[in-house]
């Protein structure tokens, strides 16, 4: 490793964005360690370099020691529909796993942590795009678990010198090579729309036509993958001791389901049936981010804002792998 390499500690990172992270991270001559459970990752996709250590959040401080500079942390249930149906695996995975990760970091004098958060702590938000001085007010567990655990982080802050950042993302989209969502079962908009495509099922299911919305459907704010990625590297540098720093990350534009659905069609060829069913409970009808301190702290700008391209990274992704 250069003297500017550090070992660093990915939590998720046999997941979607924790294994294209880890990725991006040796690729900058870091070396990594990748903490994965398994029960929603692949082991396939942990990248080639990293260590693995299969386990559990709670088993970090069986890793961690003072040879380690920082935890990337990725490693949360993520469903909006199940953590409303199961709130009790949310609290234990997201919550009490985050507290059993900033015990140990603590323990083995690691002060860096760069955190997986998401829009979701914002609820139903007002009309507008979403800063960091929106009030939180999460609707269902999913982001309440996400929530509690950003109370923690800014706890270990200012009370102990942890140096954090929480990316909180909006929806992330997209593929980098071999990194793009397989998810078992699969409950993302975009790669449900490309199944369709592939004939692996008849048709989209559209949660909710009669929302406040210019067409009716639910308005998401998407970023492409890569982008994602960029944002952890860069706040890696960004971390300061005794600051938690807060950012958004989002593209500032937003797409309703139907115009997601329209996309997909155009870039596959194929017709895409859609119906229309029931809200789906806990979803907000529009979250679109301000993005302006991720710009400012992290210098960081979203490269690949244009959904047709998300769309086709995806479904090449999709065709390439089995």
């Amino acid at each position: 490793m250069s003297s500017a390499a550090k070992r660093i500690l990915v939590t998720g990172g046999a997941g979607y964005i924790g294994a294209t992270v880890a990725a991006r991270l040796i690729d900058r001559g870091h070396a990594v360690t990748v903490l994965d459970d398994l029960s929603t990752g692949f082991r396939q996709a942990v990248p080639d370099g990293a260590e693995f250590v299969e386990g559990r959040i709670q088993d970090a401080a069986e890793v961690l020691d003072g040879t380690y500079h920082a935890v990337l942390h990725f490693a949360a249930f993520a469903e909006v529909g199940e953590s409303m149906k199961d709130p009790e695996k949310y609290w234990d995975n997201n919550v009490v796993g985050t507290f059993a990760l900033l015990r140990a970091m603590r323990r083995a004098g690691v002060r860096t942590l760069v955190f997986s958060s998401s829009c979701a702590v914002y609820g139903e938000p007002p009309a507008g795009a979403i800063s960091e001085s929106t009030p939180t007010a999460p609707v269902n567990s999913y982001g309440a678990s996400k929530l509690a655990a950003d109370h923690m982080i800014a706890g270990e802050c200012a009370a102990h010198g942890l140096a954090a950042v929480s990316l909180r993302y909006f929806n992330v989209a997209g593929a980098v090579g071999s990194h793009g969502e397989r998810h078992d079962p699969e409950s993302h908009l975009i790669p449900l729309v490309l199944q369709v495509a592939q004939g692996r099922r008849e048709a989209v299911s559209i949660h909710g036509g009669d929302y406040a919305t210019p067409d009716g459907t639910c308005v998401r704010d998407y970023i492409h993958l890569a982008d994602l990625a960029d944002a952890h590297v860069l706040a890696l540098d960004a971390a300061r001791r005794g600051e938690h720093l807060v950012c958004n990350l989002g593209n500032g534009n937003g797409f309703s389901v139907r115009e997601v659905v329209e996309a997909a069609r155009k870039v596959t060829g194929h017709p895409v049936p859609a119906v229309v069913g029931p809200r789906r409970p806990g979803d907000p009808a529009v979250l679109i981010a301000s993005s302006a301190r991720a710009r400012e702290r992290l210098g960081w700008t979203p490269r690949r804002p244009d959904l047709d391209e998300m769309i086709q990274d995806a479904w090449t992704f999709m065709r390439r792998e089995p």
